[in-house]
This record gives structure tokens, C-alpha cells and sequence, in this order.
């Protein structure tokens, strides 16, 4: 599950944000200042900052500045109210990595913490084959077999099941798999994940109702458990 650190002054936007992220399985911590937010860097170990600029006390500006001198290199997104293109490009030559303009879409917003997570992610191993109970999948051939009868299945099912398959018993988020499935320029509901899962399991688990392998973890996401 990755962490986000939220880091801005709007109540509303602030819960806002904590909530939607929560809601996608990250694990949040939200605070309204900078100094607050550099408080819980060391404790809390971000995987991603979102930024507001425009903050009280240290700036959004001053806090992204203070971490690339102190040789931190967590992704940062900022969050700024400002169009003027000159605020943009400071933020960027500060050393945030992306910025997004209020008001903005959640969906484009997910997108691109979802863009900013794979590029500092560890890259996924991807298997060729898969084996488990009575289910082989070739997913060079996109074949599949359950008890020796080829089963039919889409490409996303495919790729999901190779996603999944590449570290076995590991919890991916809804979110995750959007992304590493769907892709970060893609703006489809984590329900996309979960009817996905239904048509896998329908597929391939004895008791689809019950399953043993493709295993939810309820407010995270799935594992594959093999």
C-alpha cells in the first residue's frame, strides 16, 4: 500500500483528498502546514507529497526547496491555485515532479500520482507461465487451461492475472492495478478492477463465490494466493 502525505491549508480540500485517497486503498496522512508536514516525514516515510503552494508559515514553494537540498527524493505534486506559467515552472525547477492546477478533476489527479508511483516503483518481474491448482496460463501464448480445457480470456484479464502473478501473496490496491493494467493516462473506476476480478474468478475458481486463489482484502485490494 503506498503512502501519501497531504500537505495542505483548505480544510475541505484537505478531507477532500484524504478521503478520496483513502478510498483507493493509499495509506494518508494529512496535515494543514509545511512544518507539520516535514514533522511527519521521517515517522510516516511518504511515498508521494501532495503540495499545496500557497501555505502558511513555510511555503509550498520553501518545504519542496528544504527537501531537495536535504537530498530527498520523494515524488512531489504540487497543488496550486495559480495559472500563471512562471509559478508552474518555479515549482518544477524546485524539484516537483508534477503539478496540478485547483480546481481539478480527482480522476486526473489519481492518474498522476498513479504516473509518479510507477516511475519510482521497484519495475515488476512479469512471469511467463502461471501454475496453480488446476489452472495454467501461458501468458506469451494467451493461453489458458483448467483441467485440461482452454478457457477464454480477455487481455486485461490476461494482464491482470500476470500482474498479480508476479509477486504471489502480495496485496495490490485497486489503484495499482489501475494503472499497471489500465494504464495512468486512463480514467476508469476501481469497479473496473473489482468486475475484472468477478470474470477472472468466474473463470477459474472452483467456487467463484468462494475463492481460493484471486483472494480480496477488504479496503486494500487483491492478492493471488497460489
Amino acid at each position: 500500500m503506498s503512502r501519501v502525505l497531504i500537505i495542505e491549508d483548505d480544510p475541505a480540500i484537505r478531507r477532500g483528498l484524504s478521503d478520496n485517497l483513502t478510498f483507493e486503498s493509499y495509506d494518508v496522512t494529512a496535515v494543514a502546514t509545511a512544518e507539520d508536514g516535514y514533522e511527519n516525514l521521517k515517522e510516516f516515510e511518504p511515498d508521494l507529497i501532495l503540495l499545496d503552494v500557497m501555505l502558511p508559515g513555510m511555503t509550498g514553494y520553501d518545504f519542496c526547496r528544504k527537501l531537495r537540498r536535504e537530498g530527498s527524493t520523494t515524488p512531489i505534486l504540487m497543488l496550486t491555485a495559480r495559472g500563471d506559467e512562471f509559478d508552474r515552472v518555479m515549482g518544477l525547477d524546485l524539484g516537483a515532479d508534477d503539478y496540478v492546477t485547483k480546481p481539478f478533476s480527482i480522476l486526473e489527479l489519481l492518474a498522476r500520482i498513479r504516473a509518479l508511483l510507477r516511475r519510482t516503483a521497484t519495475p515488476i518481474d512479469l512471469p511467463e507461465t502461471l501454475d496453480f491448482a488446476d489452472v495454467r496460463i501461458d501468458f506469451l501464448k494467451f493461453e489458458t487451461e483448467k483441467d485440461g480445457s482452454p478457457v477464454p480470456m480477455s487481455r486485461k484479464e490476461y494482464r491482470l492475472m500476470q500482474i498479480l502473478a508476479s509477486r504471489p501473496g502480495e496485496v495490490f490496491s485497486r489503484d495499482e492495478l489501475l494503472d499497471l493494467v489500465w494504464g495512468a493516462d486512463h480514467f476508469p473506476s476501481t469497479r473496473t478492477v473489482d468486475n475484472h476480478v468477478s470474470m477472472i474468478r468466474a473463470k477459474l475458481e472452483d467456487t467463484p463465490s468462494d475463492p481460493e486463489h484471486l483472494i480480496t482484502v477488504h479496503g486494500v485490494g487483491y492478492k493471488l494466493v497460489i
